[in-house]
């Protein structure tokens, strides 16, 4: 008997959980159970939000409004206020991470591309930590973000990195853009542009140039117990970590290495490393602050270009058509696009012969690993 339930728009993917749930010890494979629930059962909550909060949020003058509130290591949200916008800071350090975190993405978005807020109408940016005892993950349910503590074995704290606060948060701006599809490519380029712009809210927050930063998203997440830096390299992706019970990083750095698959939504969470090194090549390619150019262009094409459809091929178009727009034919930053798709197999203004698999779910927890840990047959 398999066991199958949807992801949520989670940071920790679910081939991590797959492995933790076949490599781990009791107490962990129970904690990954836990998260696998949770998350299915959030996630028809959010699909129904998604479709409500853009009639409910009104226009916003432009301006961060945050509030962070604790589930107290219960489920119930928002859960009890902690910090509202322009009060000081708490002296529960999640709380205040989570504050900064989602000040630096909203500045990210409104001060280089002109976005107020995630939905481009002054949404109020709510978060909520110390969710549930224990938990490995952290979402954004169409509504607020919700952080977990982490276990303390495989997972620190989920607010203590920035890029995962960016990246959850930007599924939000994807949500009211051009709302990928979450299966197969558009899927997998929906978790990208959420890497991308996670990993540029932190790129900024550090001042580094393009040639100065890691490109690791999630660097710091990891126990010291664990074989690995990150959850994803966009530069590097495949090497992120290679550890006893999370596996080893599965994803692919070109079309070449392309993953077929059913389980999770057809590889959003995989193969989303081939238009991440796309991107990491593009700005590698351009210099300087990968904010004012990569970014930019991958945002306008995200904003003015992207359907729900929109698969590698169409991702590769569109972006080197946008920096052409915005640069100028044949400049330099088009010219750098186009050879980052090309290095990553993919050649803008061609046809597309990869086959797309349908999706059958997020994650399989094997009967036999079930019983193990609740008993029963």
């Amino acid at each position: 008997m398999n066991h199958q339930v949807n992801c949520l728009h989670c940071i920790i993917p679910p081939h991590m959980l797959d492995s933790i749930l076949a490599n781990g010890n009791a107490a962990q494979r129970k904690l990954a159970l836990d998260c696998i629930g949770i998350s299915g059962g959030i996630r028809g909550h959010r699909q129904a939000l998604m479709s409500a909060v853009a009639y409910l949020t009104p226009l916003t003058a432009p301006g961060k409004h945050r509030t962070v509130y604790t589930a107290n290591n219960g489920s119930s949200l928002p859960g009890q206020q902690m910090r509202d916008e322009g009060q000081p800071p708490s002296s529960d350090v999640a709380v205040n991470e989570a504050y900064d975190g989602a000040g630096l993405t909203y500045d990210l978005y409104w001060d280089v591309y002109q976005r107020n807020s995630l939905d481009g109408n002054g949404l109020h940016l709510d978060s909520t930590v110390h969710y549930q005892q224990n938990y490995d993950n952290a979402f954004w349910n169409g509504q607020q973000m919700v952080y977990g503590d982490g276990d303390g074995q495989l997972f620190n704290r989920f607010t203590i990195a920035v890029d995962v606060i960016g990246h959850e948060l930007t599924h939000g701006v994807t949500q009211y853009m051009s709302n990928l599809d979450y299966q197969s490519q558009s899927g997998a380029l929906n978790e990208s542009f959420s890497d991308v712009f996670g990993t540029l809210v932190k790129q900024r927050k550090l001042n580094q140039t393009a040639d100065q930063a890691d490109w690791l998203i999630g660097e710091g997440l990891l126990t010291a117990s664990v074989h690995g830096v990150a959850l994803r390299s966009m530069k590097a992706p495949g090497t992120a970590y290679d550890d006893p019970v999370l596996g080893k990083d599965p994803q692919p750095a070109d079309m070449a290495h392309y993953v077929n698959t059913t389980q999770d939504n057809g590889g959003v969470h995989i193969n989303s490393g081939i238009p991440n090194r796309a991107f990491y090549l593009t700005a590698a390619g351009i210099g300087g602050y990968a904010w004012e150019k990569a970014g930019k262009i991958w945002y306008v094409a995200g904003r003015d270009k992207f359907k729900n459809t929109t698969d590698f091929q169409g991702a590769a178009d569109l972006t080197t058509q946008t920096a052409g727009e915005l640069f100028g034919t044949d400049s330099a930053e088009q010219q750098a696009v186009k050879n980052a798709w090309i290095t990553v197999g993919i050649t803008p203004g061609a046809p597309q012969t990869q086959p797309q698999p349908q999706p059958s779910g997020c994650v399989t927890a094997p009967a036999a690993i079930i019983r193990s840990i609740f008993g029963g047959s």
